[in-house]
């Protein structure tokens, strides 16, 4: 081979070689798309309960807040597309909380009333519920009018609190006042009052599960009936139209007359 066409020989191969890079160049396989972004975390909301007044809330031996009202919340969020953390929180200043803003929900065996209403929203009602009077065994107590001379033990701020304070007078000092309703009735138990005026639930569940301390329940229908709601602050339309849709869903597909069953039996 000459010079001459070796060097065209050449010419043409790296002609084809620059072709070739070329070619492959085009054929890169494309870039895999884009990760699509993580879905935004749930809302958290802070409920607020006062966990002394089972079987509504109370802790158990871990510390864990649990209950009928917990259940319900929970199912209520899950349904909802929201998270909730239970914060133990007293009583007294359990409404305070909610509105400087420390909580964004309570649920504590909350009755619906008009005075509450001026400062908070309530949800849809949950559950119904009445006063029952608990009185020792070898009482003669029959009525709610029976107890206006006797010593009786309410949980201060309660609907309770203020049924009694109308029957005895806001300044009679046989209205004997307690952080909750389980001292109230631990004070029945000693001696200490005559009787206990609380939501039903509370006492028969204290009743039935403190056979020792030789209690009996009496009902009245003096009594006005009463609804449990979820509260939220003043004009949070939001939160409350999302806990009002979850706790619709819960009542529709069985999940709320499986937690009443649990806690409570069968709804009538």
């Amino acid at each position: 081979m000459n010079k001459r066409r070796f060097l065209n020989t050449a010419a043409v191969l790296a002609a084809g070689l620059i072709v070739a890079a070329c070619s492959k160049q085009e054929e890169a396989p494309a870039p895999a798309p884009a990760a699509a972004p993580a879905p935004a975390p749930a809302k958290v909301y802070v409920v607020g309960t006062d966990a002394a007044y089972a079987p509504f809330e109370s802790q158990n031996e871990q510390g864990q807040i649990v209950g009928f009202d917990i259940e319900v919340v929970q199912a209520i969020a899950a349904k909802a597309g929201f998270e909730v953390k239970f914060v133990n929180t007293p009583w007294e200043g359990i409404f305070n909380e909610l509105q400087q803003g420390g909580r964004d929900l309570l649920v504590s065996a909350i009755t619906i009333t008009d005075e509450r209403k001026q400062t908070m929203d309530f949800s849809d009602p949950y559950f119904d519920a009445a006063q029952l009077i608990a009185v020792k065994a070898d009482s003669t107590v029959a009525t709610f009018a029976d107890l206006k001379p006797l010593k009786v033990g309410v949980q201060t701020g309660t609907t309770g609190d203020e049924v009694v304070t109308q029957l005895l007078g806001k300044t009679s000092t046989n209205v004997k006042r307690f952080e909750s309703t389980p001292l109230a009735l631990k004070e029945l138990e000693a001696g200490g009052v005559d009787a206990v005026v609380a939501d039903n639930g509370v006492v028969q569940h204290y009743v039935a599960n403190n056979a020792a301390g030789g209690f009996k329940t009496v009902s009245d229908p003096a009594f006005v009936p009463e609804q449990y709601g979820i509260a939220v602050r003043k004009g949070n339309a939001e939160l409350l139209a999302k806990v009002n849709e979850g706790l619709k869903a819960i009542r529709a597909d069985g999940s709320y007359d499986a937690i009443h069953a649990k806690y409570f039996g069968a709804r009538k």
